[in-house]
């Protein structure tokens, strides 16, 4: 074989070797679309009424005044919360797995997964919200602070792979460190309530450890990917890492709230 029909030869079957993954990442997202609806179907139908009250602590007097008791603001309710955050996920690899396919494809071969990043956003600022309140942080300022700061990490998480793409001479992490950062707020603020408080049930704590340890994998995940590390070189390993973790630290945490405090 010459040299120039070798080379034609390697591209055709790169070619078809990411067609062929991805076939397999749109059964996997239609799997995961089952899996996260189910789920959220099945926390409707099975989860009591229970609810958390936001509350609000507005100032009654100049700075150094005694701090007012807090007010209930509004109730939520838990089940649809959970709900929310598994539908999302599910919303999101439905899209990615049907109508939205082909955008999704052309962003992969970029480097880039912009459905994941606005899906998180959503469904993962309503999962440390869940957590924070769980741990007693319901207060609406302190609630508004953790989901903003939130939301700041996983937008850096899309801004390192916006100025990373596949053709790079170089890599920055900086959008990463500075997400880590933003990301570490919440877990400090719900950590000090949980370390704090006279008593803690053990579902909460197990909540706490649970998605810390789930929360930060998606991190690693990233980094790997950036410092090309073994199987992370190739970036549509780390998108199904992403999808792995994602279907994994939802499940856990909807079935940890409905063991602890939904079941009838």
């Amino acid at each position: 074989m010459t040299r120039p029909a070798a080379i034609a030869s390697s591209a055709r079957h790169s070619v078809d070797g990411h067609d062929q993954r991805f076939r397999r990442l749109r059964r996997w997202n239609l799997a995961l679309t089952v899996l996260h609806l189910g789920q959220a179907i099945a926390i409707l139908v099975l989860a009591g009424a229970f609810a958390i009250t936001v509350t609000s602590t507005f100032p009654a007097g100049p700075p150094g005044s005694e701090a007012p008791t807090p007010e209930a603001l509004f109730d939520v309710r838990v089940g649809a919360a959970v709900a929310v955050f598994l539908i999302l996920a599910a919303l999101d690899h439905a899209l990615t797995g049907t109508v939205m396919r082909h955008t999704y494809e052309i962003d992969l071969r970029r480097g880039i997964d912009r459905f994941r990043w606005i899906e998180y956003a959503m469904s993962a600022t309503v999962m440390v919200l869940l957590i924070a309140a769980y741990s007693g942080i319901t207060d609406i300022t302190g609630l508004v602070t953790i989901a903003g700061a939130n939301v700041a990490m996983i937008l850096f998480g899309w801004l390192q792979e916006r100025m990373n793409p596949p053709d790079r001479t170089r890599t920055t992490m900086m959008p990463f460190l500075f997400g880590t950062v933003a990301g570490i707020a919440p877990w400090i603020a719900i950590a000090i309530n949980v370390i704090g408080a006279d008593e803690v049930p053990g579902f909460v704590v197990g909540i706490f450890v649970a998605q810390i340890v789930f929360f930060f994998s998606f991190g690693l995940n990233q980094w790997l990917q950036y410092r090309g590390v073994g199987p992370w070189r190739d970036y549509l390993f780390g998108e199904q890492a992403y999808l792995v973790l994602s279907l994994v630290a939802k499940s856990v945490l909807a079935w940890q709230i409905y063991g602890g405090s939904l079941a009838e």
